[in-house]
């Protein structure tokens, strides 16, 4: 871990081992997948989009194209349609289409598991990439969704909105061993306790290391 004052490590601790306590430590993924291009489109299609939807149609998704080629070759006009109401279905069926060319002109048909190459395919940034890396691959990788930048905001971690400058500031004062359980932590807690048109911060027990609710 970074250099960081003694209130601060004090603030990660308390938070970190509540976090433990009220959520499960093991990475649970909220998308449903079965292989890892699944979960690189599943994780594609969740963007500006509620998992629940995601998980609704991507079980006919993935019973009807059942292969890396069949996404390579589908018909835009066809996986627009399929995946409508996800939202943005234009750029992400173009995106669909070209990343799985890409996975099987420059990697065989393997997701790689570098960050790098992750980002060079189509339509895969940092927020996909990272969860990829998390689930697939078990590498440490802090994911910023709108739950994890919301709510990192609030309790003090982070004063910016840019997700990247969020997942670096995040990895430098958290341990490596909770960098993927964080994201799926805070999903939860901003489901139940933390949601973000009205909070339950009175039955919170991040309550007293919050910066938002000291500041009440």
């Amino acid at each position: 871990m970074a250099r960081i004052s003694k209130r601060l490590k004090t603030k990660v601790e308390n938070v970190l081992s509540t976090l433990d306590i009220m959520y499960p430590t093991e990475d649970k993924c909220y998308l449903n997948y079965s292989t890892p291009y699944e979960l690189l489109i599943a994780t594609m299609l969740s963007a500006q989009c509620t998992d629940d939807r995601v998980n609704m149609v991507t079980d006919k998704l993935f019973k009807k194209y059942t292969s890396l080629e069949a996404f390579a070759t589908a018909s835009l006009s066809e996986l627009e349609k399929d995946i409508h109401s996800t939202g943005f279905y234009h750029n992400k069926a173009k995106n669909i289409i070209a990343c799985a060319n890409q996975l099987l002109n420059l990697h065989n048909g393997e997701v790689p598991s570098d960050i790098e190459s992750l980002t060079n395919l189509a339509g895969v940034g940092r927020k996909t990439a990272n969860v990829v890396r998390t689930h697939i691959f078990h590498i440490p990788s802090i994911v910023v969704d709108t739950h994890v930048k919301r709510i990192s905001k609030k309790i003090g971690f982070t004063k910016s909105d840019d997700p990247v400058k969020i997942e670096f500031e995040l990895m430098e004062i958290f341990p490596k061993d909770h960098w993927g359980r964080y994201n799926t932590q805070i999903i939860a807690h901003g489901r139940t306790i933390c949601k973000a048109r009205k909070t339950d911060c009175e039955n919170c027990l991040l309550n007293k290391d919050c910066d938002f609710y000291l500041k009440k």
